[in-house]
C-alpha cells in the first residue's frame, strides 16, 4: 500500500492547508491558544478594512438626487437587510444597530469567501516571482488566502454573535431578569420545589443552546468553505498532472479547465449563500435574544 503522506498529490494539498503562522508549521492539535494564523488575520482585516472603506464611501456621497450605480446598489442592500430585521428583531431602537451589522457582517463574509476564486497557486506564484515563497525556509512558503477556511475565523465571528445575544438579553430583560430565565425557562414550574428541582436542567439546557448556536453558525461557515477549498485543489491537480501532448495529459487538461470553470461559477452560489445565511442567522440570533422563552 503507498502512504498517502509522501504522495506528490497529498503533499500538494497539505503544503496549501499549511497557514503562515508564527510557529512555522501545522498545527498540530484542534485548539492551540499559542498559534497566530497571520495569513487568515491579514486577509480578513484587509476585506473588513474594504467593506467599512465603500460603505463610508457610499454614506459620504448619499444625495437625495438621482442616485449612481454604487448608490442605488448600496441602498438596495441595506433596504433587503432593513426589510429582514423588521420581521426579526422586535424592537425598533435594537434593530437600528442589528441591521447596520447584519448588512456588514454579510459583505464581510461574501468578500472573504470571494478570494476561494482566486488560482490555487497564483499567490505562490507571485511570492517565487519575487523571492518569497520559493523554499520552505522562505517566510510566505505557507500561506492561505481563505480566512473562512480557517475554523479561527468563522468561530470568532460566531463568539461576536454569542456575546451580542448576552448583551440585548441582558438590556432588554435586565441582569436579574436574564440571569431569572436561565433557570426557569425553559420548563416553567409553579411552586418553590417545583423550581428548585427543574433549575439545574434548565439551567444545563440554556448552556447547551447557546453552545450549539455559538459552534454551529461559526461551523455551518467553515464547512462550507473548507470543502470547496478542497475542491479547488483537487481539480488543480488535473492540471497539474500534465506529461506532454499525450490523450492522457491533453484529457486531464480539457477535465481541468471544464471541472474547474464549472466549480467556479457553482461556487459563487455558496459564497452569497453561506454569507445571506451567517447574516440571517445573526438576525435571528439578536432577535431571540429579546424574546422570552
Amino acid at each position: 500500500m503507498v502512504d498517502a503522506v509522501t504522495t506528490p498529490q497529498s503533499e500538494y494539498i497539505q503544503h496549501h492547508l499549511v497557514h503562515l503562522n508564527n510557529i512555522g508549521e501545522s498545527q498540530s492539535v484542534i485548539a492551540d491558544f499559542g498559534v497566530v494564523n497571520y495569513d487568515s488575520l491579514f486577509w480578513s482585516i484587509l476585506m473588513g478594512v474594504i467593506v467599512v472603506y465603500f460603505l463610508w464611501r457610499a454614506a459620504r456621497n448619499a444625495s437625495t438626487g438621482v442616485p449612481g450605480r454604487f448608490q442605488m446598489a448600496v441602498e438596495m442592500l441595506a433596504g433587503m437587510v432593513e426589510e429582514e430585521a423588521k420581521g426579526i428583531v422586535p424592537n425598533e431602537t435594537s434593530r437600528k444597530y442589528a441591521a447596520p451589522l447584519a448588512l456588514t457582517v454579510f459583505l464581510w463574509i461574501t468578500l472573504m469567501n470571494t478570494l476561494d476564486l482566486i488560482p490555487v497557486d497564483l499567490m505562490a506564484s507571485i511570492f517565487r516571482v519575487v523571492g518569497l515563497g520559493a523554499e520552505h525556509s522562505d517566510p510566505l512558503y505557507y500561506h492561505r488566502i481563505l480566512p473562512t477556511a480557517d475554523l479561527n475565523i468563522p468561530l470568532g465571528m460566531s463568539l461576536g454573535v454569542l456575546v451580542l445575544m448576552f448583551y440585548y438579553g441582558i438590556k432588554i430583560k435586565n441582569p436579574l431578569g436574564f440571569v431569572k430565565e436561565l433557570f426557569t425557562a425553559p420548563f416553567h414550574a409553579h411552586g418553590f420545589i417545583a423550581v428548585i428541582v427543574l433549575a439545574p436542567f434548565n439551567f444545563l439546557l440554556n448552556l447547551i443552546e447557546y453552545a450549539a448556536k455559538f459552534v454551529s453558525l461559526g461551523m455551518r461557515l467553515f464547512g462550507n468553505m473548507y470543502a470547496g477549498e478542497l475542491l479547488f485543489m483537487l481539480i488543480a491537480l488535473l492540471g497539474g498532472a500534465w506529461t506532454g501532448m499525450n490523450a492522457s495529459s491533453i484529457s486531464l487538461g480539457i477535465a481541468h479547465v471544464i471541472a474547474g470553470s464549472a466549480w467556479a461559477i457553482f461556487h459563487i452560489l455558496i459564497i452569497l449563500l453561506q454569507a445571506f445565511i451567517f447574516m440571517m442567522l445573526t438576525l435571528v440570533y439578536v432577535g431571540q435574544a429579546h424574546e422570552g422563552h
